[in-house]
């Protein structure tokens, strides 16, 4: 596995002074992206796979084991305040529960058994889409997680950095960035880490840009949950519905809090009206306004 062999640049880095030892770890972060865009049309080909499985009210289920697990929740948990995406429309499996997300948890990666298990109590079904990340893509638990998540008929996608790795194989849909060794041999929380958010980032933001949860480069549909949010609300609806701030304020409490629902009540729908045509357009506001 490349990721996790010794490079003979890196062998003193230990010795290095500290500008030289960060200037070289800042431009393999550099490579890892640069890995990444390789994958622009499996990334795309995937977000369109997904998105036709997710339209339906579906899931988002993310699993992996240690840092590529950690990485994968980190992704998961942003959809719900970015783009008020439901909490029942989410699923983790993370080898050894939630718990290690802040402590290791040893053998848990190897545990196939558990993996199993946690698909079944998880009912994951065709309706799903499972998104397994492994680094070394060999790690038992994701695999196995990704084997049964298949067998049960979902859309599943494997992330990994590794080329031929089997978690490649076991997906309907691989995705592979193939970082190479790590400054730090064997450490993938750094450039194997940093191409796997990299790919989550595009891959989640993408499907929500298919579902018509972005409109015009606005996060029409995040959550209003301060202050910030709240007048970051007032200008998206000003801007796309073409008011001043005290008719979007108003909008807006109409709508309770539905940024979607408020620019089209700004632009002068009832709240039924309004309502009836997002129904229509399956929640998708540009399609809405260019049908009003």
């Amino acid at each position: 596995m490349s990721t996790e062999t010794v490079d003979p640049r890196f062998v003193d880095i230990d010795s290095w002074t500290s500008s030289y030892a960060v200037s070289a770890m800042v431009e393999g972060q550099m490579a890892a992206i640069a890995a990444v865009a390789g994958q622009t049309e499996a990334i795309a080909a995937t977000t369109d796979a997904a998105a036709k499985r997710l339209y339906n009210g579906n899931r988002i289920i993310y699993a992996g084991a240690g840092t590529s697990g950690r990485i994968a929740v980190q992704d998961g948990v942003e959809l719900t305040p970015t783009y008020n995406w439901p909490p029942e429309r989410l699923g983790f499996l993370l080898a050894g529960g939630m718990k290690a997300l802040a402590t290791s948890v040893e053998g848990a990666e190897d545990d196939v058994e558990a993996a199993y298990k946690e698909v079944k109590a998880l009912k994951i079904d065709a309706q799903d889409v499972v998104i397994g990340v492994a680094a070394s893509g060999r790690t038992p638990y994701t695999r196995a997680v990704i084997r049964a998540a298949r067998e049960a008929g979902a859309l599943t996608i494997g992330i990994a950095n590794n080329l031929k790795a089997p978690l490649l194989e076991e997906a309907e849909y691989p995705i592979v960035a193939a970082t190479g060794s790590e400054p730090v041999a064997g450490s993938t929380r750094m450039k194997a880490g940093t191409a796997q958010k990299a790919i989550l980032n595009t891959l989640s933001t993408a499907i929500m840009l298919k579902l018509g949860l972005v409109c015009r480069g606005l996060m029409v549909n995040m959550r209003v949950s301060n202050a910030k949010l709240r007048q970051r609300a007032h200008d998206i609806i000003g801007r796309l519905a073409k008011v001043d701030e005290e008719k979007a304020t108003c909008a807006l409490i109409e709508a309770h809090d539905d940024i979607r629902k408020a620019v089209l009540i700004a632009m002068n729908l009832s709240a039924d009206q309004a309502d009836q045509l997002l129904i229509d357009h399956r929640g998708n506001l540009r399609q809405a306004m260019e049908a009003f």
